[in-house]
């Protein structure tokens, strides 16, 4: 049941944030009007959020501990 609901949460958060934050989406009718919307500032701040950003100065590791105790040649 937590694991559902903890799924549930995530799908409702990713939605919920697509809707409000993203810049494609166009929720009032001066926006819906054009056809080509000139915000690639908003674009770029939407792409480069705050965990992506943290994330790209780290390496591609999820357990390094666990990566250098398989990898190493010390047998």
């Amino acid at each position: 049941m937590a694991a559902m609901t903890f799924v549930t949460s995530m799908c409702v958060f990713q939605l919920t944030r697509n809707i409000l934050m993203n810049p494609d989406v166009r929720i009032n009718k001066t926006n819906r009007t054009t056809a080509v919307l000139e915000n690639a500032e908003e674009g770029e701040k939407y792409s480069q959020h705050s965990l992506r950003r943290f994330l790209s100065h780290r390496p591609p590791e999820v357990f390094p501990a666990l990566n250098r105790f398989f990898s190493s040649a010390d047998e």
